[in-house]
This record gives C-alpha cells, structure tokens and sequence, in this order.
C-alpha cells in the first residue's frame, strides 16, 4: 500500500511536469510554449536521424533548428541497453530525471518523449515554435548522469529577430 501510495504521488508529479514541457506557464495570459509542440508530418521540414548507445551517448548530441521549424527525428537504440529521448527544458528534464531514479520502471506516452527499445527505431515530429534552446536526455537511472542529453539551439526566424532588435 505504501508503494502503492509512492506511485500515485510520483504520477502525479509527472503529470503536472509533462505538461510544463510542452504548454508553458499560465500567469493570466497565453506565454509561448516552451519548447514546442507536437508536428504535423505534412510540414516536416527535414529528418534528423539521432543514435542512442551504451556508451550513453546521443549522436548527434548538438542539434540546430529554426524557429517554426518542424523536424522528424528517427531515433535508433544501437545499444543493448534501452534508451529514452526525451524533450524538454534543462530545469524539466532534471526534475523528470529525479522521479525516473525513484520510479525505474515508470513507462511514458507524451509527446515529448520517446522509449526505445534495444535495436529498435522509432521517431518524434517536434515544431519549435520558441527561439532559444531545447535541452534532451535520456532518462533511465544512470544515463542521464552519465552524461546522455544534447542540446538543440533553435534560431528565430527573421522576423522576429528584427522584432527583437528594436
């Protein structure tokens, strides 16, 4: 029962952290997401494949992206081992990573994140709709401390770059 009750909580903790990944905050008005949202595949605009392995490495760990961009990544576990891509701010993805280490088998279906199975692929549509950057990671017990995560530096768009330097 006291498992039981462990588990509740730690969804729960999950729950309201998943949707800070893709929705942003609320403080009255509609901010822009934080790091995006799910793509369409009819406006994919490039696919970037991305290797997970055992030496608990992402390839490429440095991705870059524009600003309305929306790319489909093929994610492949070369490892034995299974592996997660996962989305999200540096802040999120450590939170995340906390209840992961006390909950080793919580399985996930968002958006953000994918699961991949040794020799398995398996692909995400992301569309970064905010300039900045969008931090990634693996989130088993021990990978990402390991050093599995990469960054994407996505840029703004023309347009709002000229918005931003007035």
């Amino acid at each position: 029962m006291k498992n039981t009750i462990k588990l509740i909580a730690a969804c729960a903790v999950l729950a309201s952290a998943t949707s800070t990944f893709a929705a942003g905050s609320h403080g009255g008005g509609h901010d822009a997401p934080v790091i995006g949202k799910p793509g369409v595949a009819g406006k994919v605009t490039r696919t970037i494949e991305v290797d997970m392995s055992d030496t608990m490495r992402f390839t490429p760990a440095n991705i870059s992206a524009k600003q309305g961009e929306t790319i489909r990544f093929v994610v492949k576990n070369t490892g034995q081992l299974s592996h997660e891509f996962v989305l999200g701010t540096a802040k999120d993805l450590k939170a995340h990573y906390e209840v992961m280490k006390k909950n080793p088998e919580m399985e996930h279906a968002d958006d953000n994140m994918l699961t991949v199975k040794p020799g398995q692929t398996s692909e995400i549509l992301w569309q970064f709709t905010k300039a900045g950057t969008v931090d990634f990671a693996c989130l088993h017990p021990g990978h990402f401390e390991a050093g599995m995560k990469g960054k994407i530096a996505v840029s703004p768009t023309k347009r709002n770059a000229e918005l931003a330097s007035r």
